[in-house]
C-alpha cells in the first residue's frame, strides 16, 4: 500500500472505572506522518444507553431465485463449477441484498482465499410483514467464511448500507471497517445503543485513498455526491481487471458542503480499463438530470423571503446538505433555529462535533424555547416528512407536540420527496396542515427537493465515462434494475453483457466473459422484531396477516374428565372478527356445537390434541359459512 495512502485507523476503548452497565467510550484515531492530512487526531466521546443483547436465531432456507423477464437468460450462462473454487481464476460477485428492494445492500467480491464486503444494511419491512421493525441480509454465505474476510467497507452513512452492521459484525469476525470520517461518526453512534457488542475496529478513508485487502485486492476511493456528505465511490482492482460500483451518487455541478465529482479522474478510470461497473439503479426509471442544491437553494430562499411567521420544515434526518441549508438561511434572515426529533438531533450533534456543520454559537435553541422569540426570528427543523405517526411534523398537525402549537402565519415546508407507499399518510398529514390554516410547500409545487440518485442522462453519462466491459445494475427494484440496462444498451453494452441478477445469484467474471455459478447463497430476509433477530419467520408473520385480515376466536371448554361433557356453558373470545354482544344467536350456535363436538370425539382419557382439532376445523367451516371470514381459532380444552 501506499506509504503516502494509509487510512487513519479509528481505535474503540473504554475509559479507566468503565463498566458494562455504564460504558463511556471514548473514539480515537491514531494517525502515522504517512496518514491523510484529513485524518482527526480524536473523535468524539460517544456514551452508550443502556440496550438488552439482542436474540439471534436464523430462520434459513435454501432461496433459489428465478425471474422470468431477465436480459440474459439464466440457463444460457449458468455453469456447474467441479473445481475448487479457490483455484478459479474467476473472480465472483454475490449480493445478499439491494437487488430487487430498496435497501438491505449488501455485496462481497470473491477471489480464491480473499473476500471483500461492501455495506451491510437494512430494509424497511413490506406491507405484509407486520410487527416487523426491518430486514437484514442472511449472512450464512459468509458466516461459512469469516475467516477469508479481509475488510469490510461502508460506502456512506444511510441505513440502508449502515444499518445491519451492529446485528452481522460480531459474526463476521468483527472485521476492520473502512469508511469516510463523517460515517463512521453516525456508524459509532449507532454501536453505542449496543453496549454490550465488543469495539468496532475502524480505518477513516478519503478521496483518492488506496488500500490493499489481501492478496488479490486494492481498493481506491473516489469521492462522489450524493444527499449525505463523505460518499465514497469505489474503484476496486481485482487479477479479472478494475471493478467500479458508484455506491449511491449523483452528478451535481454546484453542491453545498462539499466539492463536486472530479469528472475528469472519472474518465481517467475508465481510460484505464473497467470489466465491470456495479452501478446506483433507483433513478433508473426517471428522465433527465438530477437538480443541483444550488437551485434547491435559491428556491428555499425565496420561501424565507416571504414567510411571515415561523418556518416549519420537514426532512430527513439523514439529508444533511438539506439542514444546513436551512440552518445558513435561517442565519441570513435572522432567525434562530430549533433541531427537533431523537435522530435530527443525533445527527447534528455527530456533525458539530466533527466540524462538519456550520452553525453560529448563538442561533441554536431548544425546542422548549421557541415562544420566546417572535414568529418570524424561529425556523423549526424536525422530523416527519413521510407522515410517521410519533415524529415531530405528525405530532405538531395533530395538536399532540408539546411545544409547538400551529399558527396560520406559519410556513411548513417539506423539503423531501414521499417514498413509495406513503402517499396515502401523507396526503393525510397535509391535510391536516392545510385545515389549520398554514401556507404548505411541497416538492410538487417548486423545487425545493432534489433526491440523492443519478436520474437516466446522469446514469448514461457514468457509463460513458467508465466504458465497462461489463454493465451490472443494483440498488433498485427490478424494473429499475432492467430499465438501467437498457440504458446501458443505448449507451453501446451489448446486452449479452449486461447482467440482472437476483439476491444469492453468484456471479463469475473473468476478462472476456461472465457466467451464474448453478450454486446460489441463501437471501430470505432475517426479520428483527424488538429485541428478536430472526426469530420470526413465515409462519408467525402469516399468522400475524390472518389476524390482520380477519381475527381470532378463541373458544374455552371445561370438560368433565369422567363424563367427556362440557361444565357449564363454553367461553368465547373474539377479537377483530365480531363483537360478541350484536351476534348473540351466532354464539349460541357455536356453544352448541362445541357441546356436541367434545361429547363426540372426547376419549378416556382426552386426547386434547384430535378435540382442538375437530373443534378448530368443524367451529371454522361454521363460522366461513355464516359470515365467509376464517378468524384464527383457538380452542382451549381444560379437564376438570
Amino acid at each position: 500500500m501506499d506509504e503516502q495512502k494509509k487510512p487513519g485507523v479509528l481505535k474503540h476503548t473504554r475509559l479507566p472505572g468503565d463498566t458494562h452497565k455504564n460504558p463511556t467510550s471514548r473514539i480515537e484515531v491514531y494517525r502515522s506522518e504517512s496518514s491523510p492530512a484529513s485524518v482527526r487526531k480524536e473523535m468524539p466521546t460517544v456514551t452508550a444507553s443502556k440496550h438488552k443483547p439482542p436474540r439471534y436465531r436464523d430462520n434459513r432456507r435454501s432461496n433459489q431465485p428465478t425471474h422470468p423477464g431477465r436480459l440474459v437468460p439464466l440457463k444460457r450462462n449458468e455453469r456447474d463449477v467441479h473445481a475448487d473454487y479457490m483455484q478459479q481464476d474467476s473472480l465472483k460477485v454475490l449480493h445478499l441484498g439491494g437487488l430487487g428492494e430498496v435497501g438491505r445492500n449488501m455485496v462481497v467480491l470473491e477471489y480464491k482465499e480473499d473476500i471483500v464486503v461492501v455495506d451491510a444494511g437494512f430494509g424497511f419491512p413490506e406491507e405484509d410483514q407486520p410487527g416487523i421493525d426491518y430486514n437484514l441480509p442472511n449472512i450464512t454465505y459468509l458466516e461459512e467464511r469469516k475467516d477469508r474476510i479481509r475488510g469490510l467497507i461502508v460506502t456512506h452513512g444511510h441505513y440502508d448500507h449502515i444499518g445491519a452492521l451492529p446485528y452481522v459484525i460480531t459474526r463476521l469476525g468483527n472485521p476492520t471497517i473502512y469508511t469516510s470520517q463523517l460515517t463512521a461518526g453516525i456508524i459509532l453512534k449507532r454501536h453505542s445503543e449496543f453496549p454490550h457488542l465488543p469495539n468496532l475496529d475502524i480505518a477513516i478513508v478519503d478521496d483518492r485513498d488506496m488500500i490493499d485487502l489481501g492478496t488479490h485486492f486494492k481498493v481506491e476511493f473516489v469521492h462522489v455526491n450524493h444527499n449525505i456528505p463523505d460518499d465514497l465511490a469505489l474503484n476496486i482492482k481485482t487479477p479479472v481487471g478494475s471493478v467500479f460500483h458508484t455506491a449511491d451518487f449523483k452528478f451535481d455541478p454546484e453542491p453545498l458542503n462539499e466539492k463536486p465529482t472530479d469528472i475528469e479522474y472519472l474518465k481517467e478510470i475508465g481510460d484505464k480499463g473497467v470489466v465491470l461497473i456495479l452501478s446506483d439503479s433507483t433513478g433508473a426509471e426517471k428522465p433527465g438530470n438530477s437538480i443541483s442544491e444550488r437551485a434547491i437553494n435559491e428556491n428555499l430562499e425565496e420561501i424565507f423571503k416571504q414567510a411571515k411567521g415561523r418556518i416549519i420544515t420537514a426532512t430527513y434526518s439523514s439529508l444533511i446538505n438539506r439542514i444546513q441549508q436551512l440552518i445558513t438561511l435561517s442565519e441570513k434572515y435572522g432567525r434562530k433555529v430549533a433541531i427537533d426529533g431523537y435522530s435530527m438531533k443525533s445527527n447534528v450533534e455527530i456533525l458539530k462535533e466533527l466540524n462538519q456543520i456550520r452553525i453560529k454559537k448563538d442561533t441554536q435553541i431548544s425546542i422548549e424555547q421557541v415562544d420566546d422569540f417572535p414568529a418570524e426570528q424561529i425556523t423549526i427543523i424536525g422530523t416527519g416528512a413521510q407522515g410517521e405517526e410519533r415524529a415531530v411534523m405528525m405530532r405538531i398537525a395533530s395538536g399532540e407536540h408539546r411545544f409547538v402549537r400551529l399558527r396560520q402565519e406559519d410556513t411548513v415546508v417539506f423539503s423531501s420527496s414521499v417514498v413509495p407507499g406513503n402517499e396515502r399518510t401523507v396526503q393525510k398529514l397535509r391535510d391536516l396542515l392545510y385545515r389549520m390554516g398554514a401556507n404548505v410547500y411541497h416538492y410538487q409545487m417548486m423545487d425545493i427537493h432534489t433526491g440523492g440518485h443519478a436520474l437516466q442522462e446522469d446514469l448514461k453519462r457514468m457509463i460513458q465515462y467508465m466504458r465497462p466491459k461489463f454493465f451490472l445494475p443494483n440498488h433498485g427494484y427490478y424494473s429499475m434494475m432492467v430499465t438501467h440496462a437498457k440504458l446501458a444498451q443505448e449507451e453501446g453494452i451489448p446486452k449479452e453483457n449486461c447482467i440482472v441478477p437476483d439476491n444469492g445469484n453468484i456471479i463469475h467474471i473473468t476478462p472476456d466473459e461472465w457466467w451464474y455459478d448453478k450454486k446460489t447463497a441463501p437471501v430470505d430476509n432475517i426479520m428483527v422484531d424488538g429485541l428478536g433477530v430472526g426469530d420470526v419467520g413465515n409462519v408467525v408473520i402469516r399468522d400475524r396477516q390472518v389476524l390482520a385480515e380477519d381475527g381470532m376466536f378463541v373458544i374455552v371448554a371445561l370438560v368433565d374428565q369422567k363424563t367427556s361433557e362440557v361444565r357449564g356453558s363454553p367461553d368465547i373470545i373474539s377479537r377483530g372478527f365480531v363483537y360478541l354482544k350484536d351476534n348473540k344467536e351466532l354464539l349460541g350456535e357455536v356453544r352448541k356445537r362445541v357441546k356436541i363436538l367434545v361429547k363426540k370425539h372426547a376419549t378416556h382419557p382426552i386426547n386434547d390434541a384430535d378435540l382442538k382439532d375437530a373443534i378448530r376445523e368443524e367451529v371454522g367451516l361454521f363460522l366461513f359459512q355464516k359470515t365467509q371470514r376464517r378468524p384464527m381459532i383457538l380452542p382451549v380444552v381444560i379437564e376438570i
